[in-house]
C-alpha cells in the first residue's frame, strides 16, 4: 500500500481544500493566490507546497514567478479510498434491503 499521508494532510485545511477550488479555474501566481485569503504571501506560499508535496497540483516556473495548477491525477488515491467505501456501503445497503424484504413476506 502506498503513502498517502502527504494527499490527506494537504485535503485536511480549509484553506488548502479552498486554494484547490480556485486553481479550478486556470493557473494561479502565489499572488493571485494570496489576494483571496487573509495572510501573507509566505503563508499562501506554504499552503501551496504543502499542496504540492501531496501531488495534488503542479508548480511549474514562468519567469520569475511559478505558476500552481490543479492536477487531477492527484486526487486518484483520494478516489480510490473512498470507492472501498462505496463498495463497503452498497453491500451493507443492499443486504438491509434483502433483510427488510424477507420481514415484510
Amino acid at each position: 500500500m502506498t503513502n498517502n499521508q502527504p494527499i490527506f494532510r494537504a485535503l485536511a485545511d480549509p484553506t488548502r481544500r479552498d486554494i484547490l477550488l480556485m486553481l479550478r479555474g486556470g493557473e494561479k501566481t502565489i499572488a493571485q493566490v494570496a489576494e483571496n485569503f487573509d495572510m501573507t504571501r509566505a503563508a499562501v506560499k506554504k499552503h501551496l507546497t504543502v499542496l504540492s508535496d501531496g501531488g495534488l497540483i503542479q508548480v511549474r516556473p514562468k519567469g520569475r514567478e511559478k505558476l500552481n495548477a490543479l492536477d487531477l491525477q492527484g486526487m486518484a488515491p483520494v478516489l480510490d479510498w473512498l470507492s472501498f467505501f462505496d463498495a463497503f456501503w452498497d453491500h451493507r445497503l443492499a443486504a438491509l434491503k434483502t433483510a427488510i424484504e424477507k420481514e415484510s413476506k
